[in-house]
């Protein structure tokens, strides 16, 4: 699997400075429309948002996915399925901006997202059901904990 350069910095809306215009738009411009449908996750906005998520730039994974999920039709689960990892990548973005409510709330989404999808597609996509299933829950428990301690 190809490496992507890290970006400069992990941006957190409010705590470290957004990245200048057009960053990643190389990246993003592999993700298109005209793609068989499974090709995307080839794409370099797939792959770069796959290690930008596991390495914790959750903004940027979120940046180049979103040009995934635009490539893709509606409806589909592939579309579900890179739906459910933006909002995990944004509630993980949320864990570090300790806003335990969105984390919550963003949890809630990215698993109905996820739900019911098929099991090639998860191969297809090159992710771990179960990974992706333990990260939602492990989110969860670090923000009900963070909950229970502020009370």
């Amino acid at each position: 699997m190809a490496r992507f350069p890290d970006p400069p910095h992990a941006h957190i809306p409010g705590q470290t400075p957004r990245h200048l215009e057009g960053t990643f738009d190389a990246i993003c411009e592999t993700a298109r429309p005209e793609q068989p449908l499974g090709a995307v996750f080839a794409s370099d906005a797939w792959r770069a948002g796959c290690q930008y998520f596991r390495t914790g730039y959750f903004w940027e994974a979120h940046e180049v996915w979103e040009a995934v999920w635009m490539a893709l039709p509606d409806p589909s689960a592939e579309r579900r399925l890179v739906q459910g990892m933006i909002q995990l990548a944004n509630a993980a973005l949320k864990q570090k901006m300790q806003r335990p409510r969105a984390v919550q709330r963003l949890c809630d989404i990215a698993d109905a997202q996820m739900t019911d999808l098929p099991g090639a597609l998860w191969i297809t996509a090159d992710l771990q059901e179960d990974q992706i299933r333990t990260q939602l829950l492990d989110l969860r428990r670090q923000t009900e904990n963070t909950t229970k301690s502020a009370l």
